[in-house]
């Protein structure tokens, strides 16, 4: 029996306006929905008075404008970004050039388009004014945010925990509507699940995605989304023990309950599954044909 993830899709929101969620967090979404961002980003406000605002978004004027709008006569004092997606990072211009705060985050984008490594969906134009490592902490005034670096949907992804509210602000890496995309070639199946190990250890009782609701109970939550990334490694080796095939020939049958449109998107997840399982020497690829490692 497949792991059933415990899902949750229901969110109260209107675009634009701002959500207080806890004493210290509030929210305006983007109006970006997509098959790939639900129904859009969500934009962090932390603190008050003096505030961090955490991703800014996509490059809307009108996401920018309701956010500013949100913390009016408030300063900002941090920005904060956990990766460089196009519905992440490139909002931080417009929003800088408003508030003059400094930018936080693990670095640029890890791959560039010239190392050849170019890929749809990512920000090269961001960097940031100021390098967050794994467990650096950054302080406002009443809040401060432990940086977690979570590479797998992106090698620069970082989640930011609130230490006085017990709450992990986690971008892409753990979403509550749907499993994250890992997309080579700067997505990285092995150390996706290395950092889901590693958040699964993480204290906190709450998190905050990017996209979609809280999860109110991650640690369950979390060790159903590595069961299920280890079950999709399974179908690939019981498709594979059939005999060599393509990433095109297996999808369909992998993700017969998907719809079609998305099986570009799942092919770039069985692509870093194998990229994966080949380098722990499970399989091996004659070009686009992969084979069992033994075979």
């Amino acid at each position: 029996m497949p792991t059933q993830i415990p899902y949750n899709r229901e969110l109260d929101f209107e675009y634009g306006r701002v959500d207080e969620l806890t004493p210290l967090l509030r929210r305006v979404i983007a109006n970006n929905p997509s098959a790939f961002t639900f129904h859009g980003t969500g934009t962090y406000i932390v603190g008050h008075g003096q505030v961090a605002i955490v991703d800014p978004g996509p490059d809307l004027a009108e996401h920018v404008d309701a956010l500013l709008d949100a913390i009016r006569g408030e300063t900002v004092s941090h920005i904060l970004v956990t990766h460089t997606h196009n519905d992440h990072s490139p909002a931080v211009k417009a929003v800088q050039a408003a508030t003059g705060a400094p930018t936080y985050a693990y670095g640029p984008h890890g791959t560039r388009p010239e190392d050849g490594a170019s890929e749809g969906g990512a920000d090269y134009d961001f960097a940031p004014d100021h390098l967050v490592g794994d467990g650096d902490i950054v302080t406002g005034k009443g809040w401060s945010v432990e940086a977690v670096h979570t590479p797998g949907h992106c090698s620069n992804h970082l989640c930011f925990a609130l230490r006085e509210e017990s709450t992990l602000l986690c971008g892409d890496h753990v979403m509550g509507w749907s499993t994250s995309i890992v997309s080579p070639p700067d997505g990285d199946m092995a150390a996706y699940m290395v950092s889901l190990e590693k958040v699964g250890r993480h204290a906190a009782a709450r998190y905050f995605p990017t996209h979609g609701a809280p999860i109110d109970d991650p640690k369950p939550y979390v060790k159903a989304l590595l069961a299920h990334r280890h079950e999709r490694e399974d179908q690939i080796m019981a498709e594979l023990a059939s005999g060599p095939a393509t990433i095109e020939e297996m999808v369909p049958r992998m993700y017969a309950d998907v719809d079609p449109k998305l099986y570009p998107a799942a092919a770039r997840s069985v692509l870093a599954h194998l990229l994966h399982m080949v380098e722990t020497g499970r399989v091996r690829a004659d070009g686009d044909v992969y084979r069992l490692g033994g075979d």
